[in-house]
């Protein structure tokens, strides 16, 4: 059984101004798919026209497109039992 990927590299808080677009980026230990997610609170985030997730090796990076003030809170990274907040 491979071992459980960790992180790395955390997230980093940012701040920016309405209508930026936010970059959340993490590192993992090894290359993984599985077990991974982006959360914004307590909401699971999924890739569509306004949050764009991708993942390159084992950087995984989310991008929040033209914030809002309502985008406003901690984004977190979750793989298998490990979490990185920002």
């Amino acid at each position: 059984k491979e071992p459980a990927a960790t992180i790395v590299e955390m997230l980093k808080d940012v701040t920016l101004s309405e209508g930026e677009d936010a970059v959340f980026e993490c590192s993992l230990s090894r290359e993984t798919r599985q077990d991974t997610q982006w959360f914004l609170g307590d909401v699971p985030l999924q890739s569509n026209e306004m949050n764009e997730i991708k993942v390159q090796g084992t950087r995984h990076s989310l991008i929040l497109r033209k914030v809002t003030l309502e985008d406003c809170g901690s984004i977190s990274f979750k793989v298998g039992q490990h979490t990185s907040a920002a």
